[in-house]
């Protein structure tokens, strides 16, 4: 058991050290960021400023905004002295190795003898920046190489020099891990470490495609992004997001630190790239790079021309069909096999990706584990390089591998660490598909699964994790199973980025084209009746969620006596974007919480909180956090945030076995719920119509809100009075099946299914 950091410093206020200041303060940590003094008598303007531009970046850095105020500004010649009391210093200043000496001479002798000192440079090597300080010094120091944005990429490279103390770094991983939420990869020290050394070369790879064999950027993106398992932005268009001049700099930076890399002429710029550069075509911070957006039609540049063109057809035969294989793993294999132009390139592209790799073991990483785990958490692949290279199966299909790079890289792999035997190394620390547990009921779209220690998983298995017919139905179906049983309680969750998406609309919509409003009515019955089983459930049951939590999948949230979020949970009641109402508990347990947030019944201590539920709700908000939702009235004070998403289902399961054996008893029956009736309603109607008047909403925005603050009110009701759940249940269905017949709202949810993006008719 270590100690965990409290108090830490960041030497460096650009859009680096400003990103990881605000991610350690997001993880609880009070933040001394310090900069270079400013000219003149206010010291501290340089330091402001920069921050003050970090701060408005988009995504936000912060979860909420109150997290900011954990941040001390200073400079290095007023508050330098504020290192004698942090735990962890890091170093973000430019990439100067003597600037760093320099400052590293200058941390020493302010620092306690137990403070750890870090450095986040990317291109210089970390033993280098340490010489000349005393051996103590030294052993308290090693890269911590943070991706950016450090708040929402998962990668943090641990890099020890020789002399790192085991413990320090076993501290860093254990704090990085559990109080970071970072997937951590141990690196050795070598120019650019492991993501940007794997990553930078296959764009490169890439790039040479492009311009010397005849591949379009639109082909290369196609070959390089989600039907492979990486990010939609691929290839170029994650060049043109990261900046060219940037993608230049590590290039060039790099090809001279590796003479003894085999494959260092990748590195080297070519001349497109270079010319991009030159003529200040830097990508989308200047409007253009490999893509230029132009009115609604994205252009490519043309190699030769330097113009920018519209898209030519893509000539890559059939790989729409290949496209489709929602498997994977089938899915490489199938590419990997094409015959035509779509299966020479990634034939050619993967196979140099995997040698090279494989050659990089033991220079970079001491297994192929640590390159996977780099890969999926840095550069957002779905499979590592050599989790790619099992999945093809190129150990049993050794016959189709007949170039010289491809053979080496086969032979490299056997060699250094043959893929049969290698860790699966799970990104996740409790995944739902890491290990096998019984399943004990299932349907197509859902299953019930056993943990261990008699607690039941039940998994979403739809798409996008609706909740659809048969996830609602197969939820039922697991209540009953763990109430007639032995075990212990439920856990509520999936392994997916995120959570739920709501409602099937589509199923929805279908029903109402179909004008079988009765059998819609019927369904929210259902669906309110399962979310009140949840919530007065015998036994203890935990949401654990993540991600996007939407709608049904809020409301569900909201039932749920208890919930394991990760601090990254994007919830939200959007239900008016697509002309509805929440209808499944989701205002009555929103008007709940608003009344017992007030300090008393009477109705000016309730009416701030109502308001401020209007707006969430009719605004369909989203939380940017978990701690903004908590905020917002979406989650619970009593919430457990963790910081590592992939730990919510273990600590969810450990919650259940703690309720259990604590002797768990099921919240009491709301029978009394403070609403406040017509004087209510009518404040509430105001402040829409002032937001109607001032354009900020559509007509049928105004019309949705005034039947928002009719259930939220109480309907009827003319005087503040005391209701129970029922009340507000009914008001919801009757209000819900109205607003799904009208005509503005088939057009919401036709648009958004269509083009996934909300329509403000």
């Amino acid at each position: 058991m270590f100690k965990p950091f409290r108090k830490v410093a960041v030497l460096g206020a650009g859009v680096m050290g400003s990103q990881i200041a605000a991610h350690l303060a997001n993880a609880g940590l009070i933040v001394h960021l310090l900069d270079l003094p400013a000219n003149g008598s206010h010291k501290n303007e340089l330091v402001e400023t920069l921050f003050k531009k970090a701060s408005k970046l988009s995504p936000p850095i912060f979860f909420t905004e109150k997290t900011s105020r954990r941040i001390i500004l200073g400079n290095f010649d007023e508050h330098f002295h504020h290192l004698a009391d942090v735990d962890w210093v890091i170093e973000a200043v430019v990439e100067n190795l003597a600037v760093k000496q320099e400052l590293m001479a200058r941390v020493e002798d302010v620092i306690r003898e137990d403070t750890v000192v870090s450095t986040n440079t990317s291109g210089l090597t970390i033993g280098e920046i340490a010489k000349g300080r005393s051996e103590s010094f030294r052993k308290r120091f090693l890269g911590t190489h943070f991706f950016n944005p450090p708040r929402y990429l998962k990668l943090l490279e641990l890099i020890p020099t020789t002399d790192t103390d085991p413990q320090i770094l076993q501290r860093m991983m254990w704090f990085a891990s559990l109080h970071l939420g970072k997937g951590v990869v141990v690196a050795k020290d070598t120019p650019n470490f492991i993501a940007n050394r794997i990553g930078v070369y296959a764009t490169m790879l890439a790039i040479r495609a492009f311009t010397e064999q005849g591949y379009s950027i639109e082909e290369i993106d196609t070959l390089t992004g989600t039907i492979v398992g990486r990010p939609k932005s691929a290839t170029f268009r994650t060049a043109d997001l990261v900046g060219l001049d940037t993608l230049m700099y590590v290039a060039q930076n790099l090809y001279p630190a590796i003479p003894d890399d085999e494959s260092r002429e990748v590195f080297r710029v070519p001349p497109l790239l270079r010319k991009l550069v030159e003529t200040g075509t830097l990508g989308a911070k200047t409007g253009q790079g490999f893509y230029k957006k132009q009115g609604k039609e994205i252009l490519s540049i043309n190699p030769v021309t330097f113009n920018y063109e519209p898209a030519k057809p893509l000539n890559l035969g059939n790989i729409e069909a290949i496209a489709k294989i929602p498997d994977l793993k089938e899915r490489l294999r199938a590419l990997y096999q094409d015959s035509g132009r779509a299966g020479a390139f990634f034939r050619e592209h993967i196979l140099q990706i995997l040698a090279y790799s494989a050659h990089r073991i033991p220079e970079i990483a001491d297994n192929p584990a640590e390159i996977d785990k780099a890969m999926r958490w840095g550069f957002g692949w779905e499979l590592g390089p050599f989790e790619i290279w099992d999945a093809l199966k190129l150990e049993e299909d050794a016959e189709n591998v007949r170039r010289g790079d491809a053979k080496t890289g086969e032979d490299a792999v056997r060699e250094n660490s043959p893929v049969s035997s290698f860790p699966a190394s799970p990104v996740s620390s409790f995944p739902v598909s890491s290990f096998p547990k019984p399943t004990l009921w299932e349907n197509s779209e859902a299953a019930l699964l056993d943990l261990g220690d008699k607690v039941g998983l039940y998994e979403f298995r739809s798409k996008g994790n609706t909740l659809s017919l048969k996830v609602v139905e197969g939820l039922a179906k697991a209540l009953d199973i763990i109430e007639n049983s032995d075990y212990r309680g439920l856990v509520i969750g999936n392994d997916s980025a995120n959570f739920s998406g709501g409602a099937n609309l589509a199923e929805m919509a279908m029903l109402a084209q179909s004008g079988n409003f009765q059998a819609i009515a019927n369904l929210i019955v259902q669906f309110q009746s399962l979310l009140q089983r949840i919530h007065y459930f015998p036994k203890p049951i935990v949401t654990a969620i993540t991600g996007r939590v939407l709608g049904g999948g809020c409301e569900l949230v909201l039932a749920s006596p208890h919930v394991v979020a990760a601090a990254e949970t994007y919830i939200g009641l959007v239900e008016l974007s697509v002309g509805l109402i929440p209808g499944a508990g989701g205002i009555m347990r929103m008007v709940t919480w608003a009344a017992d947030k007030a300090a008393t019944e009477s109705p000016q201590h309730i009416q701030p909180f109502l308001r401020q539920i209007f707006e969430t709700i009719g605004m369909a908000k989203v939380a940017n956090s978990a701690y903004e939702a908590q905020e917002l009235g979406f989650l619970s004070p009593t919430t457990t945030i963790v910081m590592d998403a992939d730990s919510r289902l273990d600590v969810a399961k450990q919650e259940i076995l703690c309720l259990e054996h604590k002797g768990y008893i099921p919240p009491p029956e709301r029978n009394a719920i403070m609403v406040l009736g017509l004087p209510a309603r009518a404040m509430l109607e105001h402040a829409a119509y002032t937001m109607l008047q001032g354009g900020f909403i559509s007509e049928y925005d105004h019309y949705l809100a005034q039947r928002l603050a009719y259930v939220m009110t109480g309907g009827e009701l003319t005087v503040p009075a005391l209701v129970d759940e029922n009340y507000l249940l009914q008001l919801e269905r009757e209000t819900f099946i109205p607003l799904l017949q009208q005509p503005k709202t088939h057009e919401r949810i036709a648009h958004i299914l269509k083009t996934k993006k909300p329509l403000r008719n």
